[in-house]
């Protein structure tokens, strides 16, 4: 995949983190694109507004991709996120069927955003790792050091650290 495309659409998924946080939840966003690119689904976080602790933005579309598209089409499909999927998020990836994952700031990065905030205790797995323990092959592209101020942005001022 174009690098080109990879940072427009996590650009994208900053957008959609600010949406979130402005809803009243935690400020992800993450969405699902076929295998050129196109924009098939866009999910803030709804763990707060929805009393869901699911509700990551990976997760739901993981979920709804699950729903709408089969695991064949879902293989040359990318997830893109703002932040290094956690493991749970990664095994529903994983679990869907999603061939490619693209994140923007890792693990640590948000550890950094969030510090001690018990709303966002970070996992310190990362998803290559989870990825790696499972059969299907999953690409995974990421971090993007040139968008980590853009995507932390979102969250400044946000957590209790």
């Amino acid at each position: 995949m174009d690098q080109t495309i990879d940072i427009k659409n996590l650009r994208r998924c900053a957008e959609i983190s600010r949406q979130s946080r402005a809803e009243g939840n935690t400020p992800f966003g993450a969405l699902l694109a076929d295998k050129d690119g196109n924009i098939l689904l866009e999910q803030p976080n709804v763990e707060i507004t929805e009393n869901k602790c699911t509700g990551h933005a990976e997760t739901q579309v993981a979920e709804r991709a699950s729903q709408l598209y089969s695991k064949d089409y879902l293989k040359d499909c990318t997830l893109y996120t703002t932040a290094e999927p956690c493991a749970m998020c990664a095994g529903a990836i994983y679990w869907a069927g999603i061939g490619r994952v693209v994140y923007g700031m890792t693990e640590k990065d948000l550890l950094a955003q969030t510090g001690s905030d018990p709303q966002n205790p970070t996992f310190d797995l990362p998803c290559r790792e989870v990825f790696a323990r499972g059969q299907k092959k999953i690409e995974v592209v990421g971090p993007f050091p040139e968008l980590v101020e853009e995507i932390a942005e979102v969250h400044k001022g946000y957590w209790n650290s």
